[in-house]
């Protein structure tokens, strides 16, 4: 069946100038989108915690803890000409017990949505698992990013298998200058540079990197640790600065300071690709293993860098055939011996990173923007029929 127009997709998420990772996800999405010309320019219903400073993208704004808000909304939708709906899902972006007010929006709209998942728990809570087995039973269609979340719908959350789709995290993409061109520039010249990137949270297991960059220091003089971004907005709200300033203080006690620098700023796109491109290993030392998804390292395969990473279930899955190496959970000697394996084989390091590569050429925004348009053409046509 032929459209007879292009069809109006939305979005509901965060979206910037939030500093969210969801935001920055949403944000390069809609970009790449609007150079599909089967569809009209995606629009965007932000989710919001504050006052924020919208581009015209943004039509309408849910706010998060007002339940009122999300059937508000939901009957704005149904006069409004949208055709389908894009609900990027993390628990914490709704309100209410585990983000349970999504439910009061999916229970009211009267036009077929798609859920984008970017957390997939293998052993959720009951109201967690609750929440996402309604979702998933109302949705059209179950965007996952990862392969190995797949039995996990299943089983967990008795998600019809034909229900599923697998689009990877999209990776953007730009020609840049030669990683010694870019350490010249940003002044790291002659060094090994490791780098980890994102918003800074306990989570993180930030404090196991140091350790092990104080290890490989021992015997390689020329290495520096990149941690880059600043303290997520909800633990600076709650917490202020404590992970951060206990960071510090434990490279001031290891005596590493001129081995670890701290870019404490929210970076922009073309900073991060600048800083990866420059990076001879991207390590993620995460603690929490069931994580299904990670834009950083999403990030970190599209730009073909060594990852040395924990493993919890995205690394597993985007580190396999070769692609990294994986150092056991909250163990700091076994991060240092693969950063010593990889500074001590240069050839290896090599062929990891053509086949992290190889890889993360699939994983362009032209790519995923692609699945994602044809996904949604399939499902306004059957909705029509």
């Amino acid at each position: 069946m032929e459209l007879d127009r292009s069809p109006n997709i939305a979005f509901l998420s965060t979206y910037p100038p939030r500093e969210c990772g969801l935001a920055t996800f949403t944000d390069d999405l809609v970009r790449e989108l609007d150079k599909v010309e089967i569809i009209d320019n995606p629009k965007v219903i932000a989710v919001s915690d504050n006052d924020y400073n919208y581009s015209s993208r943004v039509i309408m704004e849910l706010s998060q803890h007002d339940r009122e808000s999300y059937t508000k909304i939901a009957k704005d939708i149904n006069n409004s000409d949208i055709d389908l709906l894009v609900i990027e899902h993390e628990y914490g972006i709704f309100g209410g017990e585990c983000g349970e007010y999504i439910l009061d929006l999916v229970d009211n709209i009267q036009i077929p949505f798609i859920l984008t998942l970017h957390t997939v728990l293998p052993s959720p809570s009951e109201k967690q698992k609750e929440i996402l087995k309604d979702l998933g039973k109302k949705s059209a269609k179950i965007v996952t990013m990862a392969k190995n979340t797949i039995p996990i719908l299943e089983k967990v959350y008795d998600i019809d298998l034909s229900k599923i789709e697998v689009i990877h995290h999209g990776v953007p993409y730009k020609e840049l200058e030669s990683r010694e061109e870019l350490k010249k520039k940003f002044g790291f010249s002659g060094y090994n540079v490791i780098s980890t990137f994102g918003l800074l949270s306990s989570g993180k297991g930030l404090e196991y990197g140091i350790e092990a960059i104080a290890k490989v220091a021992q015997k390689h003089k020329d290495i520096v640790y990149l941690v880059l971004g600043q303290t997520h907005p909800c633990v600076k709200r709650e917490y202020g600065e404590v992970y951060r300033e206990k960071l510090l203080e434990m490279v001031e006690q290891l005596g590493i300071k001129d081995y670890v620098r701290f870019v404490d700023k929210y970076l922009s796109k073309d900073e991060i690709m600048n800083y990866l491109q420059l990076s001879d290993i991207y390590m993620t030392p995460y603690l929490g293993k069931d994580q299904a998804v990670s834009g950083t390292l999403a990030y970190a395969v599209g730009y073909g860098r060594v990852i040395i990473s924990t493993p919890y279930t995205y690394a597993q899955e985007m580190l396999a055939e070769g692609r990294g190496l994986l150092a056991e959970f909250r163990d700091s000697d076994s991060l240092a011996k693969h950063i010593e394996y990889v500074l001590g084989n240069p050839e290896a390091k090599k062929d990891m990173e053509e086949r992290t590569l190889s890889l993360g050429k699939t994983m362009t925004w032209e790519n995923v923007s692609d699945s994602y348009s044809k996904l949604f053409i399939d499902i306004i046509r059957n909705t029509k029929l």
